[in-house]
């Protein structure tokens, strides 16, 4: 559908007619049907309102650590569709706060369904609302910027818009909130699992040629998968590590993980871990959240967005070779252009908006991106960037040895 400045989407549902709502904080109220847990005390289904644009992939998306404390707008439309299944989480416990569809949830249609979509809410104490004009609700972000809300569906009793937005001015936003050190694992331990394929679903590495520490500020799993497959041992240790104790590990190379939350927050622990590693020469490689962390201990500053980039679809120039890649983005704050310190190199920059999408190190092996190239959901265009990274530790261990 063509963009139409005067489209105004379906008529608004009438309150009376309806069990939930999404409440804004500047008092917008979207409502729907409830869906997924209902009953939950307010204060647990506040977050900032953003949208996704993928068209696949809702419980990769809904189990991804980097949507801690936020609520998650579905603009595809068939939501449930494949039902869900114990393969595709990407985090033992979600962190997100609910989501917003636009329809009522599909039936699953799939042969690798073991549970319907409602189903999988409820046991994850998750809420929902359905029946929400989503595409009013994503132009509103998109032209206003990122809003607090709250999913109000209460078990009986009639919903309280007043209470909704004392709570969510209550809620501090994700601005100066330090999120990795909540979503992070509690003691180190070593990942094995290979990547999934059809015949023999997750598989389990045997010959390992390189060790590599994966910081966790949120790690979703296909990407210490990735790691996992190209013969990495992987041991992953949490986001407030000490560089002496990941050096301890004599890894061939750090990970610095996806995560949630404002990386300029991690500025007492991860930031200087991250500096002193740098003196090490070790090949580094770090997406997302590592990404801003390791821009911050090269010297930059991060910012947060206006919106921010969610889905499956976004365009990234390779700058080094002139390519287009198809990425999956989940972030809501960026490096800022200005404050790159000369040594540091743009490597990838984004055809929506120009922002910052890598950088690396011009004399060191050390490189990052926003984007997730384990492509969990999405496309597989950046997967390359995993083999970079072997690469570098290859070559840094011809360079030891000689």
């Amino acid at each position: 559908m063509h963009e139409d400045s005067h489209w105004s989407g379906p008529a608004p549902l009438q309150p009376e007619k309806c069990n939930a709502a999404l409440v804004l904080q500047d008092g917008s109220v979207f409502w729907g049907f409830g869906a997924g847990l209902s009953g939950q005390d307010y204060k647990d289904t506040v977050g900032e309102v953003c949208f996704n644009t993928s068209y696949t992939g809702y419980q990769e998306i809904l189990t991804d650590p980097s949507y801690c404390d936020q609520i998650v707008t579905f603009t595809s439309s068939h939501i449930g569709n494949v039902g869900t299944n114990n393969q595709d989480t990407e985090t033992k416990q979600p962190s997100v706060r609910g989501c917003i569809i636009a329809n009522d949830i599909t039936t699953p249609s799939n042969w690798r369904s073991s549970k319907g979509f409602n189903d999988w809410l409820v046991s994850n104490k998750l809420s929902a609302v359905t029946g929400v004009d989503t595409r009013q609700l994503t132009r509103k972000i998109r032209d206003s910027g990122f809003i607090n809300g709250l999913i109000a569906y209460p078990n009986s009793s009639a919903i309280d818009i007043n209470r909704a937005i004392r709570v969510i001015n209550e809620f501090p936003g994700l601005l100066g909130l330090d999120l990795a050190e909540r979503v992070t694992c509690k003691k180190s331990y070593t990942w094995n699992e290979t990547t999934w394929n059809s015949s023999s679903g997750y598989g389990k590495i045997t010959d390992t040629k390189f060790k590599v520490v994966a910081i966790d500020f949120g790690a979703k799993h296909n990407i210490l998968r990735c790691l996992s497959s190209l013969g990495c041992e992987v041991i992953v240790v949490p986001a407030k590590t000490s560089a002496r104790e990941i050096m301890a590990f004599k890894p061939s190379g750090v990970f610095l993980s996806n995560g949630p939350g404002d990386p300029e927050a991690t500025g007492s622990y991860a930031v200087p871990a991250v500096k002193q590693l740098l003196q090490n020469n070790l090949p580094i490689f770090g997406i997302c959240l590592g990404h801003q962390i390791l821009a911050l201990a090269l010297g930059c500053k991060t910012s947060k967005m206006h919106h921010g980039h969610r889905g499956a679809n976004h365009p990234v120039k390779d700058l080094l070779t002139s390519k287009v890649e198809i990425t999956s983005q989940n972030h809501g704050f960026e490096i800022v252009k200005e404050s790159l310190p000369k040594n540091v190199e743009i490597t990838h920059k984004s055809l929506f908006d120009n922002c910052i999408e890598g950088i690396r190190l011009k004399n060191k092996p050390v490189f990052s991106v926003q984007y997730h190239p384990e492509s969990n959901p999405g496309p597989q265009d950046s997967v390359y960037l995993f083999q970079k990274f072997i690469n570098n530790m290859k070559k840094n261990a011809k360079k030891k040895r000689s």
